[in-house]
């Protein structure tokens, strides 16, 4: 808002009573006059419609991509992941990220009301260019791109193809869930 300030006084009878204020103006690039008061009024709704935009948009981008949303990163040793067990028997879906050569391979692991722990790659044979995966939905997993949704319970290594959550074969010893890295490899392709 660059331009000239000027003061403008108003004539009237000599009366203090009569006098008005100096009103303060600004000369806009256009030619226009504006108030100051309008002036800083407008530039603070600026202000306020960008800050709720950022929010808003920074707010879609945490829930939509992959790392943003509670991910948790998980690394190999000697050619396993193990995830407690107590970490993920709470009936809620826990997502994971593995990385293998640069390449980031998302994962879930989730107890199912059937008592099993199942696991599946983040990502289906349909939908994996869009890289979304899912959200739990209750007992069910939904595809964040398509909307549709799959029973937990289901999730294996009967129920393959299509928009299925992609089968991760694990093992449970107990204690921990352990997936092997290879298996994860063999993902890849998804993400």
């Amino acid at each position: 808002m660059g331009g000239y300030l000027r003061k403008e006084l108003t004539m009237g009878k000599k009366s203090r009573a009569n006098e008005k204020r100096p009103i303060e103006t600004i000369n806009t690039p256009k030619g226009e006059e504006v108030t100051v008061k309008a002036a800083k009024k407008s530039f603070t709704w600026v202000i306020l419609v960008a800050v709720a935009l950022l929010v808003g948009v920074a707010t879609v981008f945490a829930f939509n991509f992959p790392g943003m949303s509670g991910v948790e990163k998980v690394k190999s040793v000697n050619g396993v992941v193990s995830i407690p067990l107590a970490k993920v028997s709470d009936g809620s879906a826990h997502f994971y990220r593995y990385t293998d050569g640069g390449k980031e391979i998302r994962f879930l692991v989730v107890k199912g009301s059937d008592g099993q722990i199942h696991t599946a790659f983040d990502s289906c044979d349909v939908c994996f260019r869009e890289k979304k995966g899912y959200i739990q939905d209750g007992d069910t997993m939904l595809c964040k791109n398509c909307g549709k949704k799959f029973q937990i319970n289901r999730i294996g290594p009967h129920s393959v193809g299509g928009c299925n959550p992609s089968y991760l074969p694990a093992a449970n010893d107990g204690r921990n869930v352990i997936v092997k890295a290879s298996d994860l490899q063999q993902g890849a392709r998804y993400f």
